[in-house]
């Protein structure tokens, strides 16, 4: 009798929170679906700013594959009477393109591991081990965030010259061995729902900081590292001031620096369709990236580690 006694607000606790399934999502707060016409109306809404937002990237296509008649006709056609789908082999060909993709590709991943793993580790230090002024030397590490570029820039050019590191990459990809304001604290809120009971178990078992990290922490952060290689990565593919303050090699150049030089130097010669072309094929491997890692992407920034 005891038992039937204590079982009872055990199955009534248990039965406070159901578990949701994927039907349950959208509903109203009492259970309810929405009506025929909210539930219309907010997908209209999604759809206007879905086209609002892809009306750039359209555009760019369309004038892609146009020919030169074509784009100068008043008023400009909405679609393509006639695709040249010959102005992408061409873009490829009027400047070194394959040599800017090779660079900018080059530095990215270099990049994208670098600041995986420091802010990584750097995140995991202000997180999972309790040290002394943790806090305060964390708030130090925020207000980094409010310093301009132009503050910065100057002492690190002179720092970078006096090595004699200008017109090489090192510039471009050793900073991303030292972590970052914005990818620590994004990674240091989600490690801070790491439940400490399970730390302190894997330590009283014998394990170390090294490895309760990658053991531990690494797997149930991927989503929140996916988000850090997805912003590392977008960040230095379209970075025009750091390749255009310390390269002037054009054979170390990057798509960004690259090509907006070989406009400016042949904007008479070379046609507009062309640069619309390139210009997609800039934009295409971070479009790829993003849609292959959305599902990691939207969970990451959720922040959302542990159930």
């Amino acid at each position: 009798m005891a038992i039937t006694q204590m079982s009872a607000p055990t199955r009534a606790a248990g039965t406070a929170r159901p578990l949701r399934s994927r039907s349950d999502y959208g509903r109203n707060p009492d259970g309810s679906r929405p009506t025929g016409i909210s539930a219309w109306l907010s997908r209209l809404v999604i759809l206007a700013v879905l086209a609002l937002f892809s009306l750039p990237l359209y555009w760019m296509i369309i004038s892609a594959l146009k020919g030169p008649e074509e784009l100068a006709m008043v008023p400009p056609t909405l679609f393509p009477q006639e695709f040249h789908w010959n102005n992408f082999r061409e873009a490829t060909t009027v400047m070194p393109f394959w040599l800017f993709f090779r660079n900018s590709a080059l530095i990215t991943l270099c990049v994208v591991v670098f600041s995986v793993f420091s802010n990584f580790i750097v995140a995991y230090g202000f997180s999972c081990i309790d040290w002394p002024g943790r806090d305060k030397v964390f708030f130090v590490v925020l207000a980094t965030l409010f310093l301009p570029f132009p503050v910065t820039l100057i002492p690190m050019f002179d720092m970078w010259a006096a090595l004699g590191f200008v017109n090489t990459w090192v510039p471009l990809i050793l900073p991303a061995l030292f972590a970052g304001g914005f990818f620590t604290f994004l990674l240091r809120q989600f490690m801070l729902q790491t439940p400490r009971d399970m730390l302190d178990a894997a330590r009283v078992d014998g394990a170390g900081d090294w490895s309760i990290a990658w053991r531990i922490v690494f797997p149930s952060t991927r989503p929140a590292l996916t988000v850090v290689a997805i912003f590392a990565a977008v960040g230095t593919w379209n970075d025009f001031m750091g390749p255009l303050i310390y390269l002037q090699d054009q054979n170390l150049q990057t798509l960004s620096i690259g090509m907006e030089v070989f406009r400016s130097v042949n904007a008479q010669d070379v046609p507009f369709s062309l640069l619309m072309a390139a210009s997609f094929l800039v934009v295409l491997p971070l479009v790829i990236l993003f849609f292959l890692f959305q599902r990691y992407f939207v969970s990451g920034i959720s922040l959302g580690g542990f159930k």
